[in-house]
């Protein structure tokens, strides 16, 4: 697998904050009036004069925070306790087999990067893992040779998986040193992590939170604790790195649809109307495959970027998976990952194999390219339909200033 293809060159090429997905969020970006947002809306929520102002002269003020039982958390924390473990055989054979591991190496590829900008200035890195999970990314952490993780999660059976995981690492590792970890149930975006630590000074050079952070949109006060969690024990020159859905690549989607929900048959998104995108509070049902059907929130990321000022948090790139995956990808080492985590489904087919899709048009892309006859056989590619629910995502990363 030589090659690797962008299986959407040309729909990824309209998925630019340009244009179409520019004009998505007219009516909220900074004081713009438009017709379509109301004067609740123009600013955050304590604030009639300007949005954010009041909350960022307050640095030392804590949030107010809803008591835990309110809001959508409880479903998100049903949902993953929920979720079964499977083994790689059957993980094998899900129809999105190929687009999970796409998103994993996604991770590896930005924890990879950031871990070598830390490890510039120390070896002995501290990571706050924040939405842990099952503990997915543990081997990056691993692969890191980081020194110190913290992993927390809302979800309590996950995060019990995440450390029999980190156990069973450690027992496999024989002669290898394996860093130190620690493990947290709680919710994120109302409770203070700070107060829970088993280190009340702990610093950490990472923060990391993949697919996670839009869960906390559901209100101000609740993304705002979840970007202190993330931001307040950084040391200076530390990173808060993510994943995560891109609001204005939803709303353009949604725009162009005929109904209040858009995607295909490996991802469905179903808003409650149209025309209309508060700032907090925006709902929407996501549906995976397999794997997750919970509600989210949209995420306008202006007002994510101005959030992170009140924590001194300067933004230094935000990029679209499409971005993200053509630049890495030039990289010999990634593309061997690639290749390794089997992120990409080999085209043609292998002999007595079947593609993930049964779909021609799926693969249009991947033909044209075969026709050509100027590559090497077989290529690596996504279906249209994984690459469709996989570009709606972006990746970030903000740096603490002194």
């Amino acid at each position: 697998m030589d090659h690797v293809l962008n299986p959407e060159e040309k729909v990824s090429q309209t998925n630019s904050e340009s244009g179409g997905a520019d004009g998505a969020f007219q009516h909220v970006k900074g004081e713009h009036s438009s017709p379509k947002l109301s004067a609740s809306e123009k600013s955050l929520p304590g604030n009639t004069k300007s949005p954010l102002k009041r909350k960022a002269a307050e640095p030392d003020s804590p949030p107010k925070r809803p008591r835990l039982e309110e809001g959508h958390g409880s479903l998100v924390v049903t949902h993953y306790n929920e979720l079964p473990e499977t083994g790689l055989e059957i993980r094998s054979q899900s129809r999105i087999f190929h687009l999970r591991n796409f998103n994993n190496w996604m991770k590896s590829a930005l924890i990879g990067e950031f871990v070598e900008k830390v490890q510039q200035r120390t070896r002995n890195i501290t990571v706050l893992d924040l939405g842990c999970g099952k503990g997915g990314d543990l081997l990056k952490w691993r692969k890191g040779g980081i020194s110190k993780l913290v992993c927390t999660d809302i979800a309590d059976v996950s995060v019990k998986q995440c450390e029999q995981r980190y156990k069973d690492m450690k027992r496999k590792s024989r002669n290898e040193r394996i860093f130190e970890a620690e493990f947290l149930t709680s919710d994120s975006t109302k409770e203070l992590l700070s107060e829970k630590y088993i280190d009340p000074e702990i610093k950490f050079d990472i923060c990391s939170c993949q697919f996670v952070y839009h869960y906390s949109f559901e209100t101000y006060e609740q993304a705002d604790t979840m970007l202190r969690n993330a931001c307040e024990r950084l040391c200076p020159g530390g990173f808060f790195i993510g994943t995560t859905p891109d609001g204005f690549e939803l709303v353009k989607r949604l725009e162009a649809s005929d109904t209040n929900s858009f995607g295909n048959d490996v991802y469905t998104v179903t808003f409650e109307k149209k025309g209309k995108y508060p700032l907090f509070g925006c709902k929407y049902d996501f549906s995976l495959e397999e794997v997750v059907n919970v509600p989210e929130f949209l995420v306008y990321f202006p007002v994510l970027v101005e959030m992170a000022k009140k924590y001194q948090m300067k933004l230094i790139y935000k990029k679209t998976f499409r971005e993200f995956f053509e630049e890495k990808v030039k990289n010999d080492e990634q593309k061997m990952l690639l290749k390794r985590m089997k992120a990409l489904e080999s085209y043609p087919a292998a002999p007595n194999t079947k593609l993930v899709s049964g779909r021609t048009e799926d693969y249009e892309h991947a033909q044209k390219m075969v026709e050509n006859g100027q590559i090497k056989l077989p290529l690596g590619t996504l279906s249209k339909s994984e690459w469709d629910a996989t570009s709606i995502y972006l990746l970030f990363a903000f740096e603490k200033q002194a």
